[in-house]
């Protein structure tokens, strides 16, 4: 085992990259709201990136480590304090952590967004089409509860206080799109609004998608947008509803909709709408599909990298038990005595 459940909620489950292929059987691919943070602890803990780890859905949560650990912490930052022999320490973010067993381990949110624990070895969950992952809008797995006991597959071990700095994603910003299929049926005047209008992040959503408050209050509409037929939709996709709104679909979307589509996130820049506050401003630019095709692979390029970026966390002196042991004055030499000296 490893790492016991002590406090939960509905928003923190399982996740890993998820389950691709089902669309057709009405399943969308789910797995991790952010992505990029499954491949940041990945980096930090030298391991893959399809293991599973716990994703906290802007909701605290507290587990106790039965033995040793390595964990990594990486998403949208949360405050996480250790607590051991009775004692409490705040731990970084975008950090490896060793843990001692016996630990308790409490998370809770700073801004909002989706939050990740990772332990090295990954969460052991029986495989259900191929993925551990917890898709609730389809049944398939559920929330994790008080007193559950996580089992850990194990760890070929590595270095801990490693950081490194995340990909930027959070706090909003300009999101890239490509025109969607029914991009077309609104009227010039309306696309070019959408393309000047500042959106905030309404403190409505979850998994399945985010919804889109104009800075203008003023809506959009296709004409005849509320007859299209009921066609494939997938994790991008800008949905405008009846009332003119935008909702961004995110992993754990329907695979099928008939609200028109303005536009479809790239899916690299859709990780900066899933970890977007409540208020936080977006704004929307479109791109070709060359532009996005090569913008995706800059973000692979990126993703790869991540390892090379990494670097020793700077520790406190006052908190390292060793710290005798550390050449603290390396490379000093002695004022009174030189070979070149008189």
């Amino acid at each position: 085992m490893g790492l016991i459940v002590l406090a939960s909620s509905a928003g923190v489950t399982l996740q890993d990259e998820g389950r691709p292929g089902w669309l057709a059987q009405g399943l969308s691919r789910g797995g991790a709201a952010d992505p990029v943070a499954l491949a940041e602890g990945a980096a930090l803990l030298g391991q893959s990136t399809g293991l599973a780890v716990v994703e906290l859905a802007n909701v605290p949560a507290r587990f106790r480590t039965t033995k040793t650990l390595r964990i990594a912490l990486t998403g949208a930052p949360f405050r996480a304090t250790l607590r051991e022999s009775g004692e409490d320490r705040p731990l970084t973010w975008n950090t490896s952590h060793a843990l001692p067993p016996g630990a308790e381990l409490s998370l809770s949110p700073a801004e909002g967004g989706f939050a990740y624990l990772a332990p090295a070895g990954g969460i052991e969950a029986p495989l259900v089409l191929g993925a551990r992952s917890a898709h609730l809008a389809a049944g398939i797995g559920r929330a994790l509860k008080a007193e559950e006991e996580l089992a850990l597959g194990p760890d070929p071990g590595g270095p801990v206080d490693m950081v490194l700095e995340p990909l930027p994603r959070f706090g909003g910003g300009e999101v890239r799109v490509v025109e969607s299929l029914q991009t077309s049926a609104f009227p010039p005047e309306q696309m070019e609004r959408f393309r000047r209008t500042t959106f905030r992040r309404d403190a409505r959503g979850n998994r399945m998608g985010v919804r889109l408050n104009p800075e203008n209050g003023m809506g959009f509409e296709a004409p005849g947008g509320l007859s299209i037929l009921s066609e494939i939709v997938q994790p991008g996709d800008i949905q405008i509803t009846g009332d003119g709104t935008p909702y961004v679909l995110l992993c754990e979307c329907q695979t099928t909709g008939g609200y028109p589509r303005i536009a479809t996130v790239l899916p690299c820049d859709l990780p900066r709408v899933a970890q977007a506050p409540p208020g936080a401003a977006l704004s929307f630019r479109f791109v070709s599909r060359a532009e996005g095709r090569e913008a995706m692979a800059d973000h692979a390029r990126a993703l790869a990298s991540l390892r090379d970026s990494l670097r020793p966390r700077l520790r406190d002196p006052a908190a390292m038990a060793d710290l005798l042991s550390y050449n603290l004055i390396g490379g000093v030499v002695s004022a009174h005595h030189h070979e070149d000296a008189p």
